[in-house]
């Protein structure tokens, strides 16, 4: 369900349907909060899942960024969606490396910030776009997008420095929970 979600909001938004968009986009991002809970809750976590879900948020954040970079006006840039993107595609990598070869690199609780800024700064310019020229909403958008941009960087630093402690020995690893 959320993968439609993702992808409707991935149309919506090069249709200048950004009420639409913005409507669509919370729905996806609060069900990936009910849908980890419940399947915690109730044990219901496969392998599926755990392989899914991520991918899910990966379409749904990274699509997100780079489909508002094509909206004139956007303050969403290329390179931003390009450092969104990255981390995502180093952190996943570095994932299936470690847990290939039979480590953990569970997400941690840097990650699930990082989610929050970036679904924060979807949605502060989503609705920057639905109104324009409202300088409050603006300067919002602009806070959530630089502060989600800076602790993406920063994560994928943290993720790499963790990766390099376990790839270099026999240590545990500081992440537990789900990203």
């Amino acid at each position: 369900m959320r993968f439609a979600l993702a992808i409707a909001v991935l149309v919506l938004i090069p249709m200048e349907k950004y009420t639409s968009a913005l409507i669509v986009f919370v729905i996806a991002a609060s069900t990936d909060w009910m849908d980890g809970y419940w399947a915690r809750k109730y044990g219901q976590v496969t392998k599926l899942g755990r392989i899914f879900d991520p991918f899910v948020d990966k379409i749904i954040i990274c699509g997100t960024f780079i489909a508002l970079v094509e909206i004139p006006d956007s303050p969403v840039l290329s390179w931003m969606a390009t450092i969104i993107v990255g981390r995502e595609l180093l952190v996943t990598s570095l994932r299936g490396m470690i847990e290939g070869a039979g480590g953990d690199f569970s997400a941690n609780q840097l990650g699930k910030w990082k989610m929050v800024l970036q679904c924060g700064a979807v949605i502060s310019v989503l609705c920057s776009m639905i109104q324009p020229q409202t300088a409050i909403l603006e300067q919002v958008s602009l806070g959530f997008l630089w502060g989600s941009i800076a602790l993406t960087i920063y994560s994928g630093v943290d993720y790499s420095l963790a990766a390099a402690r376990i790839m270099g020995g026999p240590s545990e690893s500081p992440h537990s929970g789900s990203e």
